[in-house]
């Protein structure tokens, strides 16, 4: 299969420019690099300007609710565990609306590959504060500037001990797709926030800003399998709209990576289901049925 395999007739009608561009390119490459054929995965997407993806996409899925792509997801992985399946979700339909979803598919570790659209801003809607703007800017819903502090998906998905944890950067492709690669590959709930800029409505984090202060873990000694190491990185890397490229910097690529042997929310369904007929004969301790799998 090949990139150009998984488009629709329909052409893309994001805004020139948008970071969008570049997310699905580079999960294009992946999916065609790692040999899938489109029966073998499946996309549920949310609603926002990432959500049109839908209409671009050649591939089975559904379009789900504001703020609700992952608990069809869930079910999807649940029933039908032969299937890869991949959930895009914007910030502020994943972390906003969707957050309490967001942490419980965390928590739970479902067998998802979850891909976050993070513009950090409601493009769709022209333009608000997001869950994700940063602290003082202006927007059409903030004219004086946002008072609080922006959601940290990065620290909350390591808080719940998330099992995979990468961050992305729309504006290089190649990285972004060897992050996906091995996202898709890892078994359990993995999470890829990717910085994607909104050109239309956010003026202040442009691809410019980032590609002034972004750097790669890989290149430096990082140890992806330290989660107390990769939380405190997520806690001292927010970016305010005050700081130079020398002050501030943000790290992209993988955070956090657990070991083998984490089980699934979807292996202990599967190794604790009991015929009905034999539930009232055959009591199973859930305990005993999580060790088993470690």
């Amino acid at each position: 299969m090949e990139p150009k395999d998984l488009t629709t007739r329909n052409k893309p009608t994001w805004c020139p420019g948008c970071g969008n561009y570049g997310m699905y390119e580079a999960l294009k490459r992946a999916l065609s690099d790692l040999g899938y054929s489109k029966e073998e995965f499946a996309m549920v997407w949310g609603i926002g300007c990432h959500g049109n993806g839908a209409d671009f996409w050649d591939v089975q899925g559904m379009h789900s609710l504001h703020g609700r792509a992952l608990p069809p997801a869930t079910a999807l992985s649940l029933t039908r565990p032969d299937l890869k399946v991949i959930v895009e979700m914007g910030d502020g339909d994943g972390y906003g609306i969707g957050l309490s979803h967001f942490v419980h598919s965390v928590r739970r570790n479902i067998n998802i590959t979850a891909i976050a659209h993070n513009n950090q801003i409601y493009g769709l809607t022209v333009g608000q504060a997001s869950p994700t703007t940063d602290q003082f800017m202006r927007t059409v819903s903030t004219p004086g500037g946002v008072l609080e502090q922006p959601v940290n998906p990065i620290g909350l998905a390591l808080a719940e001990q998330a099992t995979f944890v990468a961050r992305g950067f729309a504006g290089d492709i190649p990285h972004l797709t060897e992050l996906y690669k091995q996202a898709l590959q890892h078994e359990g709930f993995a999470l890829v926030d990717v910085f994607q800029p909104c050109v239309t409505f956010n003026k202040v984090n442009t691809f410019k800003w980032f590609r002034e202060r972004v750097y790669k873990l890989e290149e430096t000694d990082w140890d992806p399998s330290d989660a107390n190491a990769a939380f405190e990185l997520a806690r001292s890397t927010f970016h305010s709209l005050t700081c130079t490229p020398d002050e501030c910097r943000v790290p992209i690529g993988v955070y956090y990576r657990a070991g083998e042997g984490v089980p699934t929310y979807n292996s202990a369904v599967e190794a604790a289901s009991v015929p009905g007929y034999k539930r009232a004969e055959e009591p199973r301790d859930i305990a005993d049925v999580v060790r088993g799998l470690i």
